[in-house]
């Protein structure tokens, strides 16, 4: 009998590589073959993401041109009713459904459509998702969701209708995930979720903790934070600059600011002011100077005026920041800010090019810091034309051509060259 191949295309964000990663594991082990390219698949998974309109665009183009496959959506767009339509031909599987992906193989491959977009109730003393079975995309790297959903309602944002409210995983399920991988050889772990700072909210536990119990983990291996919100930054503040002095916790923070304009913020209902993102920065820059700051700007929010637009534009040339998203404006089906009036795309697309250009001048200006700096990477990327990339202390890439396979591997390096994105460098 013939085995199914199955490719499963993933977009969107590292929680989704998780997904895509046990959805691996439970094919595997329902005997099915994965397979690394889409023309030898009989059947296609779509892990999709909805965040942004141009991802939405992307998707969408993506399965028309999947002509004589069976096709199967998975991730957030099945989660919200605005798509149903646009999906009827296919089986849909929930993000709170992938656990019985090798059920909905088998069904679309006997003829049947099968809809699983039922959001279940987590038993978290169970925490069934963080014990399936996964086939990591990547050898040095272990993705650890931390919890699902968040505790934000911002108004132009479309992921609460498809991940739900904030259900935090158990912590003793996600330490004994972390010991499992690091006894694997992981080198690093990434925490994940929609907003990692609301960790515990919901049981009465929290992020400092859970980050002191991972950190407390003997073996070498590096922590990744994931994107945390500045509200929870705010309050967790004198906690997270000490942990973040724990040499096994890289130093980047993802803080995604939105606006440098507090009306602005207000529109978008995020719990918190630009004073409070700039007193983040300030305070962990003074005791970890080192610190790769990553944050995000939407341009062009319905109402920003020329001088809200210029708050943001201050805020990043104050703040320095070592990493920028920055996202256009589009409304999202079902959200807020789809009601409200959007400004014109030619204002928005301009205000995107100057905002690009100023943080492209800021970047460079920031990796020169790293000229000649010698130290430990971990190589965790194939970067293009037969070069890796490695990641620092404080998870700055330093892309480095050498023939060996190095994937995986802790080598020390030499920065020799720099440019707006990334470090060059040379095995020492």
């Amino acid at each position: 009998m013939k085995r199914m191949k199955i490719y499963i295309k993933s977009y969107g964000c590292s929680l989704n590589t998780s997904d895509s990663e046990t959805m691996a594991g439970l094919l595997k082990q329902a005997g099915y073959k994965l397979v690394n390219k889409v023309e030898e698949a009989d059947v296609v998974i779509v892990n999709t993401c909805i965040v942004k309109t141009p991802t939405e665009t992307t998707v969408l183009k993506f399965i028309k041109k999947l002509i004589g496959k069976q096709i199967i959506i998975a991730g957030c767009m099945p989660q919200v009713t605005h798509y149903r339509s646009v999906l009827e031909k296919y089986s849909l599987v929930g993000t709170d459904n992938i656990k019985e992906i090798a059920y909905v193989v088998k069904e679309t491959t006997n003829g049947n459509r099968v809809v699983l977009i039922d959001r279940n109730k987590i038993d978290r003393n169970k925490n069934k998702r963080l014990n399936l079975p996964k086939i990591r995309i990547n050898k040095a790297i272990e993705i650890v969701p931390i919890a699902k959903g968040c505790l934000g309602d911002c108004s132009y944002c479309i992921v609460k209708q498809a991940r739900g409210s904030l259900v935090s995983y158990k912590k003793d399920f996600i330490v004994s995930s972390v010991k499992k991988a690091i006894a694997e050889g992981v080198k690093e772990i990434w925490l994940t979720s929609q907003d990692c700072g609301a960790y515990g909210k919901d049981t009465g536990n929290s992020l400092p903790k859970l980050l002191k119990a991972i950190l407390n983990i003997p073996g070498d291996f590096k922590v990744r934070l994931g994107m945390t919100n500045p509200n929870f930054v705010y309050e967790y503040l004198t906690d997270l600059i000490e942990i973040y002095k724990n040499e096994k916790i890289f130093k980047f923070l993802h803080v995604p600011v939105q606006s440098g304009s507090n009306e602005i913020l207000k529109k978008m209902k995020r719990n918190y002011l630009v004073e409070d993102f700039r007193a983040i920065v300030q305070t962990f820059r003074e005791e970890i100077p080192e610190l790769t700051l990553a944050t995000d700007i939407i341009v062009g929010f319905p109402g920003e005026t020329d001088e809200q637009f210029k708050e943001s534009l201050v805020l990043v040339q104050d703040v320095q920041p070592d990493v920028l998203n920055i996202s256009r404006f589009f409304p999202r089906p079902g959200t807020i800010a789809e009601k409200m009036k959007c400004l014109p795309g030619g204002l928005i697309k301009d205000r995107s090019r100057q905002l690009t250009k100023t943080f492209g001048e800021i970047s460079f200006e920031r990796n020169k810091r790293w000229l000649g700096w010698q130290g430990n990477v971990i190589v965790d990327e194939i970067g293009k034309n037969g070069s890796y990339v490695g990641r620092n202390y404080a998870y700055k890439p330093v892309v480095l051509t050498t023939g060996e396979e190095l994937i995986g591997k802790v080598i020390k390096v030499r920065v020799n060259d720099v440019g707006k994105h990334d470090l060059r460098g040379e095995l020492l």
